[in-house]
């Protein structure tokens, strides 16, 4: 009852307002977190209580596969470029080089940013790494680098943080049980620091996205004042709006899209297209 009950309701609701407390930049990799109230994992089945006001409707948008998109950029791969053209990278790779098969070029792709190398992913990464050197190079080379102790850092700089001295302590052993141990230190280190470059960087871009359209919608009309922003998470935003002005706030979403990519990256090949839904309840813009 704590996260979703009365509790939660007499802690985080006043109002009629869900009002959590965001922690900027609380993560290891510069996404938001939250303390308290589950703002970031709200469930499915409570997201019809998150409904818009008379006369206004919630505008949501989310980055679509924005990691990928990152890593397009990060390994400058004009292949993957050319596969992201459109909302659906997804497929776009899978009529590149897994004949037409979305699930296992979703499989492959999540697999090389994640870390996930054994089983189907394992299989399939021959086959993305062959149409995508660049861009597999620069995950496989992060995770060398965190695998033998080493630091990365996002395309801002943003530095992971060092092994603990627990973890060189594992890696001097000598005795085959220790050594064990460290290699799968040594593994996992290389796993987290695979996923950094890429998440790190999709957690700035989404920054900027954000930034920008705060931006817009102050220096809008005065009209826009009732337009306001009241949830992010990660790579989606979602605004509560007057209803005659969700196709102006629409456009604006995807504009300041556009200008985080540009503010971040210059003039890149790559896109990263916004899905933006219009609808009365939470539950239906998912």
């Amino acid at each position: 009852m704590a996260a979703n009950g009365w509790t939660w309701l007499d802690t985080w609701v006043r109002d009629g307002r869900f009002r959590p407390e965001y922690v900027v930049g609380g993560s290891m990799s510069g996404r938001w977190a939250s303390r308290g109230g589950g703002a970031l994992q709200i469930p499915h089945q409570v997201r019809d209580a998150v409904r818009a006001d008379p006369g206004h409707v919630l505008i949501v948008a989310d980055a679509a596969q924005l990691e990928p998109r990152v890593l397009a950029v990060l390994g400058k791969d004009s292949a993957l470029a050319t596969a992201g053209r459109g909302l659906d990278l997804y497929q776009g790779i899978a009529d590149q080089g897994f004949g037409g098969d979305r699930a296992k070029a979703k499989v492959a792709m999540l697999g090389a940013m994640y870390g996930a190398t054994t089983g189907e992913s394992g299989r399939l990464m021959p086959q993305l790494t062959r149409t995508y050197p660049q861009a597999i190079s620069v995950v496989e080379a992060a995770a060398r680098t965190g695998e033998g102790g080493g630091v990365v850092a996002s395309f801002l700089g943003r530095g992971c943080p060092p092994p603990s001295e627990r973890w060189l302590a594992a890696q001097r052993t000598s005795s085959a049980a220790e050594q064990q141990r460290a290699d799968a230190l040594a593994r996992s280190r290389g796993r987290f620091t695979r996923n950094f470059v890429v998440q790190a960087t999709a957690a700035e871009w989404a920054l900027c996205w954000l930034a920008e359209l705060r931006r817009r919608l102050r220096a809008a009309p005065p009209g826009f004042a009732q337009a306001h922003i009241v949830f992010f998470l990660h790579d989606e935003v979602m605004l509560h709006v007057p209803r005659e002005l969700a196709g102006e706030v629409s456009t604006m979403v995807n504009e300041s899209a556009r200008a985080a990519t540009h503010l971040m990256f210059g003039r890149i090949p790559v896109e990263f297209p916004v899905n933006v839904v219009m609808a009365d309840s939470y539950a239906d813009a998912k």
